[in-house]
């Protein structure tokens, strides 16, 4: 079982980078799919996730700048990401759970840095 990110980078701010989460070992589909980060000295923090049925929900502060979508048919989850702000610096997780809640898993990260 795997979760493997890619797509982080270093880029200026306004510009776009998109994530890629491909899961190994497991059907995605199954699985509700979360995109986390962790700033320099903060704490991990939710960024955006979508349900097994495709409801999507994102933090205040990347609300119309991200989104968050899957691709069962590639087992891989995305995060699009728009206007970059330096606020949006970090390391970014991949993290699935099943909808039993018995199975929790996550990637080792892929770091986005925003700056000028």
């Amino acid at each position: 079982v795997q979760l493997v990110e890619s797509g982080g980078g270093l880029v200026q701010p306004g510009e776009s980078l998109r994530l890629s989460c491909a899961a190994s070992g497991f059907a995605l589909s199954d699985y509700i799919m979360k995109w986390y980060r962790q700033a320099p000295g903060k704490e991990r923090e939710l960024v955006a996730g979508i349900s097994v049925g495709g409801i999507k929900n994102y933090v205040e502060s990347v609300k119309g700048r991200f989104t968050i979508s899957r691709d069962n048919a590639k087992n891989t989850v995305y995060l699009q990401m728009n206007s970059l702000k330096s606020e949006d610096t970090g390391v970014y997780y991949c993290n699935a759970l099943s909808r039993t809640m018995l199975y929790k898993y996550w990637g080792q990260g892929t770091q986005v840095t925003v700056s000028s």
